[in-house]
């Protein structure tokens, strides 16, 4: 799954603008195949795929509108491409 999250963010960020960003629930969501609320099981590892995708490179995490570095982020984040 951590595989298919990381390529779910790339793809939803892909289908934006390049300034757009994504909420990990969003990845979270077009990731889980059902159509009840278990995707909010994924919302943990969609935030670790994407802190995984910001060591690779090309990808920030936002709080407020200013990057943050992965391990200091706390409540809500956006994920965009790096600038």
């Amino acid at each position: 799954m951590a595989g298919r999250l990381e390529q779910t963010i790339l793809d939803l960020l892909d289908r934006r603008g390049p300034t757009a960003s994504i909420c990990p629930s969003d990845a979270a969501r077009a990731a889980y195949e059902g159509d009840d609320d278990g995707w909010r099981a994924l919302m943990e590892p969609a935030r670790a795929a994407a802190r995984r995708l910001v060591t690779a490179g090309g990808v920030e995490i936002t709080q407020a509108g200013r990057p943050v570095e992965p391990a200091e982020a706390q409540g809500p984040v956006r994920i965009g491409r790096v600038h």
